[in-house]
């Protein structure tokens, strides 16, 4: 075949052989060809994507194993007043731990945020309110508690979760987990504590959403436990575009939707283009709709067209937008023993003391994922799940299982705060009012300490025993 050129109208001739020669082939040729020219490359972005992922993968395993975490009880007197307002200054003050690693900190260092995670555990029914951070933000956790509660009492105790293995069949415990998620979209707000005043006299009543939460911790007995945990992340402000975004939706009525990526869409976009293109250059009188144009005018919406209740979802989303977020991850884990394991005791009434929390036409949380199996080798597949959940609880892992989700510090410290003292429950640890010396020489009533405090120094057997001493002694 002769060569092909063409000729340019500055005077130069491009060789197109190659393009005449490989278009001239049947179609299916023209594609095996175009695979062959092309594919290698999609390929190596593939391979490369991949490898910097394993490679950040590796770096961050190496910087995440210096870190030391630690379990604080957090105890407030029993008579002290203040509103889930004071918990949400508090994760108001731990978003401080915000970090953004470079591109150096983050391929070579391996460095990454580091979270927290509030819990409230019941162990033989015994409550106790609990934060677990890395030893850098202690100060910071302590800082913030005690600046909105002056009184309290913050402890470093041992991890509750070390009591069973997480291996499974296990010859003493059977669990039973949950992970929770958002009924809808993360921009639509949860049900928060400011709804839940209410008039009934002259003074305004907070009914607590708390006392219906741990009303179920209180009904765990002798070999039961029920561990409740919610991860934090710091975040940026990076997810307040898409409640922007779905402010619009509401507004204008027109539902917005993201572009596809896919190597399809771009193939079948680019003849849809080429004609666009010619009309536009040749003055074609095609209709927008004969070409499958997507290009709408925009009609821009009124607030006041909208409906009140449409509205209060608006003024919602933008209030939630308005507020510091985190990235969260919900689960409750219940451990017993295997002659009083009864989930039903508590896990059905916990879930539906989230419903409070749910409002029509915004948001609700909801159970995604629980230790179930429903497939062939049922019991080595629920092995598995228990496993892997027990282990994702045990660590605080935010990216195992569901993806995470925004809550609010408002939607947090409703989710999770201190009761007011008019929440009668039992066997609630909290501090005393009043602290002082005790007197020398008092008896002590040894009992079984359901969460135990972090030793500091030796280990008793390294302790040396005291020498006997004979009863009688002669005197001198």
């Amino acid at each position: 075949m002769s060569p092909v050129f063409f000729e340019t109208p500055f005077g130069y001739s491009i060789d197109i052989t190659f393009w005449f020669k490989l278009f001239s082939q049947p179609p299916f040729e023209i594609i095996q060809s175009l695979v062959v020219i092309v594919g290698w490359t999609l390929i190596a972005f593939v391979f490369i994507e991949m490898g910097a992922e394993l490679w950040v993968m590796y770096r961050q395993g190496k910087y995440t194993k210096k870190w030391q975490w630690m379990l604080l009880a957090v105890n407030i007197p029993p008579l002290y007043i203040q509103t889930p307002k004071a918990v949400e200054q508090v994760f108001a003050h731990l978003s401080g731990a915000k970090t953004g690693p470079n591109l150096w900190e983050k391929f070579w260092l391996g460095k990454k945020q580091k979270w927290f995670s509030i819990e409230i555990v019941s162990i033989d029914g015994y409550i106790q309110f609990l934060i677990r951070c890395e030893s850098e933000f202690r100060d910071l956790v302590e800082a913030a508690i005690y600046a909105q509660y002056v009184e309290a009492e913050i402890t470093e105790v041992e991890d509750y979760v070390d009591a069973i293995s997480g291996n499974f069949p296990d010859k003493d415990y059977n669990v039973f987990g949950v992970e929770f998620g958002l009924g809808e979209n993360q921009a639509y707000p949860i049900r928060t504590y400011p709804s839940f005043e209410y008039n009934i006299s002259k003074d305004l009543v907070f009914s607590d959403p708390m006392a219906a939460i741990l009303e179920n911790f209180s009904r765990i007995g002798k070999g039961e436990n029920l561990w409740f945990q919610i991860i934090l992340e710091p975040t940026g402000n990076g997810w307040k575009k898409e409640g922007i975004e779905l402010v619009k939706e509401i507004v204008t009525g027109k539902k917005k939707y993201k572009k596809d990526r896919t190597l399809l869409y771009f193939f079948n976009s680019v003849p849809r283009k080429v004609l666009l293109e010619l009309r536009n250059i040749w003055y074609w009188q095609f209709e927008p709709d004969e070409l499958g144009s997507s290009e709408e005018v925009e009609v821009p919406g009124k607030v006041s067209e909208l409906t009140p209740g449409v509205k209060a979802t608006v003024e919602a989303v933008e209030d939630k937008i308005a507020k510091i977020g985190f990235k969260t991850k919900i689960r409750i884990l219940y451990v017993a023993r295997h002659e009083a394991y009864n989930p039903g005791r508590c896990i059905d009434g916990f879930i539906g003391s989230l419903n409070q929390f749910h409002i029509q036409s915004r948001n609700s949380i909801v159970p995604t994922k629980t230790t179930e199996a429903f497939y062939w080798f049922k019991t080595r597949h629920l092995d598995y799940i228990k496993r892997k959940f027990v282990t994702a609880f045990k660590k605080r892992k935010l990216k195992v299982g569901g993806s995470p989700y925004i809550l609010n510090i408002e939607e947090l410290a409703t989710l999770w705060h201190f009761p007011l003292p008019f929440v009668k429950t039992p066997l609630l640890q909290k501090a005393e009012t009043k602290r002082g010396e005790p007197p020398m020489n008092l008896p002590l009533e040894l009992s079984e300490q359901h969460i135990r405090l972090k030793r500091v120094g030796p280990p008793e057997s390294a302790v040396e025993p005291e020498p006997d001493v004979p009863k009688e002694l002669p005197y001198a």
